[in-house]
């Protein structure tokens, strides 16, 4: 299609300089998908070193939750940086004990919760699987095929999105067992309830035959799984695994580091269940872009830490603290209903095209986490990887940013103030390029 606003063949001249000196000093390790160079942003548009306009769909992966450059975000940073911009997480500041108290006020555990901060979801969940190991002395834990929970040696034993994330690097931390994540699309075991399927799985064969549930410490779930395909627990499964833990006195701990902070048009995505963890994880979207992770436990157990049992250089940093209360004043008092709406109606729109294009096997998602699942039969439901590569490419040189998950699946993760106009936009771009895609 022709877009008016993409000025130069893609990669420009100036992004395809840059590219060419990042090739000789920065890791090739980074899992880049396409050749956008980025200047500068505002709300859901972003614009390349040429001058070419984008609408975001991948906003940071989930990270620029209140669009960019939001101008109540930059003022809390622009009076907290005036302040002082580091202070060792070896005394306190107003910031850090502030949002540990919004923390308290917002997080519907049904009892009182304290936080520990970091600058990421990796050390996030490494601190989470610390405090379970700390407080019930137990060694294992339960894990699920497709989660993403981090890249450091820890929180990548539990990662099996994609295997190359694993390989070259076992051993990882032992006592990590994996059980499928439950996918009626993709069904792995027999019956129509994958969810009751999975939880007899735990419980009937893991527990009987390999894992003693008195030596799990914890299980560990993503309560919507983001890089395994965007993918929607069944009704009632949450509420069983919950139940299995109690029966067994083991931790419960939802990693809601993309699902957190508004994506799904909740606060947190486990609202949509209405089943509380112990332990949750939060990093991504908390502070619209700078670096912030937060373990959000209930108060009962984390107070059982003791002095020096675990710590944090950079972890509730003023700045970042700052950034992370404004943002979440924005979200709930502006953006919560905003990503519900918008998020009901584009995943209508999108099974619309389902009706169209025979290439999308499945539409799933919650508020502005939605997944998008190209397949090469529908009847068969094979997945289709390069369709997808074609599809985010095409999409790129027609100005939508778009990423990928799972097997075979498009997601979509706009800002959260994400405007109707800017969603028809981005829908008409990708109906062109998805088009253009099956053609190649």
């Amino acid at each position: 299609m022709h877009n008016p606003h993409i000025r130069t063949e893609l990669p420009g001249p100036r992004a395809a300089a840059l590219i060419e000196r990042d090739r000789h000093v920065i890791s090739p390790s980074y899992p880049r998908e396409y050749p956008f160079v980025m200047s500068h942003g505002q709300g859901v548009e972003v614009w390349d070193v040429d001058g070419n306009r984008f609408i975001d769909f991948a906003s940071g992966i989930a990270v620029c939750s209140t669009g960019h450059a939001n101008p109540r975000v930059l003022a809390a940073i622009t009076e907290a940086a005036g302040r002082f911009l580091h202070i060792s997480s070896d005394f306190w500041h107003e910031y850090q004990v502030r949002l540990a108290e919004r923390m308290n006020e917002i997080v519907p555990f049904g009892e009182d919760v304290m936080s520990f901060m970091c600058q990421s979801g990796t050390e996030s969940v490494e601190g989470a699987l610390k405090l379970a190991r700390y407080v019930t002395g137990r060694p294992r834990f339960i894990a699920f095929l497709g989660s993403f929970h981090g890249r450091t040696m820890g929180s990548l034993s539990f990662t099996s999105s994609k295997y190359t994330q694993q390989a070259g690097f076992f051993p990882t931390m032992p006592g990590v067992t994996h059980v499928p994540y439950p996918n009626p699309y993709r069904p792995l075991f027999a019956g129509e309830d994958q969810g009751r399927a999975v939880l007899d799985y735990i419980e009937n064969v893991l527990f009987r035959c390999n894992v003693p549930a008195r030596e799990v410490a914890a299980i560990l779930i993503e309560p919507l799984q983001g890089e395994g395909g965007y993918l929607v627990p069944p009704p009632g499964f949450l509420a069983g695994l919950r139940a299995l833990c109690d029966r067994h006195g083991i931790l419960l701990i939802f990693d809601e580091v993309q699902s957190g902070v508004g994506r799904t048009g909740r606060m947190f995505a486990f609202e949509h269940e209405g089943v509380v963890p112990d332990v949750m994880t939060l990093a991504k979207g908390l502070a619209s872009g700078l670096p912030i992770g937060m373990v959000v436990a209930k108060r009962r157990y984390m107070e059982k830490w003791a002095r020096g049992a675990h710590g944090n250089t950079f972890g509730g940093n003023p700045v970042c603290c700052a950034a992370a209360l404004a943002t979440i004043d924005i979200v709930a008092g502006e953006y919560l209903h905003n990503a519900a709406e918008q998020g009901e109606y584009l995943i209508g729109r999108l099974r619309a095209l389902l009706q169209r294009f025979e290439c999308i096997g499945e539409v799933r998602g919650r508020g502005l986490m939605i997944g998008v699942e190209l397949v090469g039969s529908r009847a068969e439901r094979t997945p289709a990887p390069e369709l997808v590569a074609r599809v985010l490419e095409r999409a790129f040189r027609n100005g939508l940013l778009l990423l990928s998950c799972g097997q075979s699946t498009l997601r979509l993760m706009p800002p959260l103030m994400v405007s109707r106009e800017h969603v028809d936009e981005a829908l008409a771009i990708l109906e062109a390029s998805l088009a253009e895609a099956l053609a190649a």
